[in-house]
């Protein structure tokens, strides 16, 4: 006999639930809010060579945890995991506070990044004990909705941070959220716990890690540390390869393997992780580097550049929340993930005509359009792989795909990062040759006003030739995921809550 997870009433299912997106809150805001804060960080700090990492090590830190924390949840139990994640988070957030120097800030963040990971993956997991998968639709909406605004809401309350406080209270804001979200699922979220021993799989995590350790290296590094062909790159490249291969081998014969491989038989979680890797890519590449474009080509300040952004807010917000009740509603699916890549890729190719000169109302809609199509997709991937595979493997499926989504979003921030670091330095080698990437490393909104207009003029040009043509590469590459789509095939969704099978006894925690 199947024992279900108790069944909470309405009134508590959404305490569970505001719970729930506050600590989602806390996850995502932190992936991007420093974006606008950053060129002020570097020009305190003096590190503009480091600036891709302060957001990469966060979102390197969180991928590598992702699947930690998925299959944890299913053998020990989803509420200890997601409060242990909590805790681990706030402490990473007051060390970044507390940071006096790039390494310290970047290693402190990869520490807030791990905890964000469990924070990620537990709000999508629970919800999945909480409602069934066509209910379901109507509350992953709102997490896709409050993904996206608190993703491109952090520019904004980065920037207004910086501007009134310190970009240090970028982290400290965090605690008074930190601790809500824990009192709630503490006093209220109850969830089945499972009785037997577990048996994390300690070889596969090391493997994993590894590997997309040494992938994130190469897109940092390569073109920029050190040339594309060079041994240390080559060898990082070849180090991957060789981890993921001894990944797969490791998970073949691990009694309770990471990432279960009888997954990758599944169209319906092969072709939605595979998307979520493109998803990664554009979304990322846009919310971090565009705050940096309309601060110092536009003039904007760190909270007028998030103002800015709000455009890819309201598209985001207009379509997961559209999606999820129509999804809810209908019970089909499969035009979303089309429609929303083709938004995307199109969204690409708008950011990259953005120039010195085009107006606030033409970029607005660039970022209007990139949006639509993020919002159909945040959340509704989540939703069809959990519909597809057995609740024991509900935790393993979902930290997966979210681990190719943020696998996508460490490529798509580093690799955007060290193109941008080339064509920057070429730019501005071109314009003037006594300008070195010294004198710029120290560049912040605020000393912008202060340079001479013969050298602010030619920082501006700079910027504003190396860092839109980015969006014209990733194009191509995010329309491989639009292609994707096409295969994902449609199955009803459920009505019945999710329950754990016969042979796993469980008790509530």
């Amino acid at each position: 006999m199947d024992i279900e997870p108790p069944r909470l009433g309405r009134r508590q299912v959404h305490l569970v639930f505001f719970g729930l997106m506050v600590a989602l809150l806390l996850a995502a805001l932190d992936q991007t809010i420093v974006s606008t804060a950053l060129p002020t960080i570097v020009g305190d700090l003096h590190g503009v060579e480091h600036i891709g990492w302060v957001v990469t090590a966060y979102l390197l830190a969180s991928t590598i945890g992702l699947p930690i924390y998925g299959k944890l949840g299913d053998l020990i139990g989803r509420k200890v995991v997601f409060q242990s994640a909590i805790v681990i988070f706030l402490v990473g957030s007051v060390l970044c506070g507390l940071a006096r120097n790039m390494p310290e800030l970047i290693g402190f963040r990869a520490l807030q990044g791990l905890g964000g990971g469990g924070l990620m993956i537990g709000v999508q997991a629970i919800v999945a004990d909480l409602v069934s998968p066509r209910e379901r639709g109507r509350y992953t909406g709102i997490i896709g909705a409050v993904w996206g605004l608190s993703s491109v809401a952090g520019p904004l309350i980065g920037g207004f941070l910086t501007d009134h406080a310190s970009w240090r209270w970028c982290f400290y804001v965090n605690l008074p959220l930190g601790l809500v979200a824990f009192v709630l699922t503490s006093v209220v979220l109850r969830l089945p716990k499972p009785d037997l021993r577990p048996r994390l799989d300690v070889l596969g995590t090391v493997l994993i890690a590894g590997a997309s350790t040494c992938v994130v290296l190469v897109t940092s590094w390569g073109g920029t540390e050190y040339p594309w062909g060079s041994p240390p790159i080559v060898s990082l490249a070849a180090l991957a390869v060789v981890l993921a291969v001894a990944f797969v081998f490791a998970e073949r014969r691990a009694p309770e393997p990471i990432i279960p491989l009888h997954l990758f038989r599944q169209n319906l979680f092969v072709v939605p992780a595979a998307i979520s890797v493109f998803v990664g890519v554009g979304m990322f590449a846009a919310v971090a580097y565009l705050p940096t474009f309309l601060q110092i080509v536009n003039g904007a300040t760190p909270t007028e550049s998030g103002l800015l952004m709000l455009p890819m807010v309201a598209g985001i917000t207009l379509t997961s929340i559209g999606s999820g009740r129509i999804i809810a509603s209908t019970g089909r699916y499969r035009v979303f993930p089309i429609a929303g890549m083709g938004l995307l890729t199109i969204g690409m190719v708008l950011l990259s005509r953005m120039t010195a000169d085009s107006s606030m109302a033409l970029n607005g809609l660039f970022m209007f359009v990139t949006g639509l199509g993020l919002g159909m997709m945040l959340q509704t991937l989540v939703l069809i792989v959990q519909n597809s595979v057995e609740y024991r493997d509900v935790g393993a499926a979902t930290s997966a795909v979210n681990y190719f989504r943020q696998t996508g979003a460490s490529l798509g921030t580093s690799l955007v990062g060290a193109i941008f670091i080339h064509r920057l330095t070429g730019e501005l080698a071109a314009r003037d040759p006594l300008l070195s990437m010294r004198a710029v490393n120290r560049i912040t909104p605020q000393i912008m006003d202060q340079v001479p207009p013969g050298v602010r003029s030619t920082i501006v040009q700079g910027y504003a030739a190396a860092l839109p043509p980015i969006f014209l590469y990733l194009a191509p590459i995010v329309a491989v995921g639009f292609v994707l789509a096409f295969f994902v095939k449609e199955i009803p969704l459920s009505d019945r809550l999710a329950a754990p099978p016969a042979d796993v006894p469980a008790h509530t925690r």
